[in-house]
């Protein structure tokens, strides 16, 4: 989740920056079917070692730092500690997650009102959780900016990957 501001992939490649006022919002949607209860993949989704190997696909030491309860504050921090500030939007456990990206984290200064941020905050991220034959699937739904859409690509299904490999062994 949330990887819209993390300087550096785990390769060190750079990343795009976040969008200006001239990119458009994309809405992206990913899903994958897990053979795993509901119960098994929310817990290892948002538990904090959990979290870590699967977002590894963003950049590895990605992490979180808050509460997943609705109306909370939470963090998605990069290694170096650069990231997003975010707010729980809503939570119904084992079934949705709605996370509000708010602003962004440079150099340990949060910004949730500069021209910068306010040209694509807030943006929203969801998880879903649908009981299917077997297990269940996740369908993830992201907004983004035009700019990190192929990066979006590129990277989410293989973060949904390393998810299902966890709940699946």
């Amino acid at each position: 989740m949330s990887r819209m501001l993390n300087r550096r992939q785990a390769g060190g490649d750079k990343v795009p920056q976040p969008m200006n006022e001239e990119a458009p919002m994309k809405t992206l949607t990913f899903d994958i079917t897990v053979r795993a209860p509901r119960s098994t993949v929310w817990a290892t989704m948002l538990d904090p070692a959990g979290y870590r190997a699967w977002t590894s696909a963003f950049a590895q030491g990605s992490h979180f730092v808050g509460s997943w309860d609705q109306g909370a504050k939470i963090l998605f921090l990069s290694p170096s500690g650069d990231g997003m500030v975010s707010e729980i939007a809503e939570h119904r456990p084992e079934a949705f997650v709605r996370i509000r990206h708010l602003g962004m984290i440079e150099n340990g200064v949060e910004d949730t009102t500069s021209d910068k941020v306010r040209a694509w905050a807030p943006a929203d991220e969801t998880y879903r959780l649908l009981d299917v034959p077997g297990g269940c699937q996740l369908v993830v739904t992201l907004d983004t900016a035009a700019e990190w859409e192929q990066y979006m690509l590129d990277s989410f299904p293989k973060a949904l990957a390393l998810l299902k490999g966890l709940c699946e062994r």
